[in-house]
């Protein structure tokens, strides 16, 4: 006799069910008077634990800080990480297909068995640094 099992998602044992992403911005350069940030990405897991899925990414520009917000920052640091845009004739679907397998195989490295299309599906938080803040929110 054959067990059924109920309905609904399946557990799968090589699979973890992480959290969210967050991606934590801080400054780069302390002495530039226009914006450069650093960003980490990672993936938080269950149990608080995180997993670093890329620490190469960042950016600057010819802003001051004096007028960024942080809801700026947080939606270039969104786009900073990626996926990409189309290139070498590439459409959106293949990138970002692309990036989300790259970050599964980053994970699965780390011991996060993950899937790509739950990587996806995943809230987004940026968490910007303290010395991000105080550029943003100068005291006075």
């Amino acid at each position: 006799m054959r067990r059924s099992t109920p309905a609904g998602p399946r557990s799968d044992p090589d699979t973890v069910r992480p959290v969210r992403l967050v991606t934590s911005v801080d400054v780069d350069d302390p002495a530039a008077v226009t914006i450069t940030v650093s960003a980490r990405h990672e993936l938080e897991l269950p149990d608080g634990r995180r997993v670093l899925l890329l620490d190469d990414r960042g950016w600057g520009s010819t802003q001051r800080w004096a007028g960024a917000s942080a809801e700026g920052l947080r939606e270039t640091t969104r786009a900073v990480v990626g996926p990409d845009e189309p290139t070498g004739g590439r459409t959106a679907e293949e990138m970002a297909a692309g990036h989300w397998t790259h970050l599964q195989q980053v994970a699965r490295h780390h011991g996060a068995p993950v899937d790509a299309d739950e990587l996806r599906r995943l809230p987004h938080d940026v968490v910007l640094g303290a010395d991000v803040l105080a550029r943003i929110r100068p005291s006075g």
